[in-house]
């Protein structure tokens, strides 16, 4: 009965599984710390006052603006226009 419970097998058997439970039981814990803070990015984006949300529009359409130019730009260049 003894020898049975100190065979090597049953040792790296019983190991592995204590090793398997404390590495999921550590990502199960960074899961839900990570899903707390996508529900905190959520809740701040949300609350979010409009005044932000109009300088995020104006944001969005000067860099629209910016990448038309070096479409501009690109195109000339590639048809040998020079600027």
């Amino acid at each position: 009965m003894i020898n049975t419970l100190l065979d090597p097998t049953l040792i790296m058997t019983g190991g592995s599984l204590i090793g398997l439970v404390v590495i999921a039981a550590s990502l199960l814990r960074a899961w839900q710390g990570w899903l707390d803070l996508k529900r905190q990015e959520l809740d701040r984006t949300i609350a979010r006052p409009a005044a932000e949300e109009g300088s995020g529009i104006g944001t969005a359409r000067i860099e629209l603006a910016d990448l038309k130019e070096r479409i501009r730009k690109l195109e000339a260049i590639a048809s040998g226009v020079e600027l």
